[in-house]
C-alpha cells in the first residue's frame, strides 16, 4: 500500500483553506497535515511538519509564495511545491519556476488538474 502524500496548505484565505481541505481530503490519497496564512508561516510549518508537497498560493501578506518557495526549496530540497494562483500570465510563471516552485495551477482549473499536479513523485 502507498502512503498518503502528506499535503501542507497555504493561503491567506480563510474560505480557499476551507474549499481546499475539503477537495484535497475528498479527492485523492492526501493528508492535509498543515495549514499556513503567509509564506512565513509555511516555512515554519514545513521545517516542523516535513510535508511531501506544499500547495501554497503566491501573493501573501508577511512573505509572498514566491520567497517563501525559494526558503522551503533550500531547507527542504525533497518537498515539491505546487503554486496554486489567479496570476495566470507567463511573468507570474517565469517568476514562480525562477524560485523552484515544481507547478503552476492558475486557481479555478479543474480540480483534478491540481491532484495530478500533486500526486506526481
Amino acid at each position: 500500500m502507498i502512503a498518503a502524500i502528506r499535503v501542507l496548505i497555504v493561503d491567506d484565505t480563510p474560505e480557499v483553506l476551507k474549499d481546499l481541505r475539503t477537495l484535497l481530503t475528498r479527492a485523492g490519497d492526501f493528508q492535509i497535515i498543515g495549514e499556513a496564512a503567509d509564506g512565513l508561516e509555511a516555512i515554519r510549518q514545513v521545517l516542523t511538519l516535513k510535508p511531501d508537497v506544499v500547495v501554497m498560493d503566491l501573493e501573501m501578506p508577511i512573505l509572498d509564495g514566491y520567497e517563501a518557495a525559494r526558503q522551503i526549496k533550500s531547507c527542504h530540497p525533497a518537498c515539491r511545491v505546487i503554486a496554486l494562483t489567479v496570476h495566470d500570465y507567463q511573468a507570474a510563471r517565469e517568476k514562480a519556476f525562477q524560485a523552484g516552485i515544481d507547478g503552476f495551477i492558475v486557481k479555478g482549473a479543474p480540480v483534478e488538474t491540481l491532484v495530478q499536479a500533486i500526486s506526481e513523485r
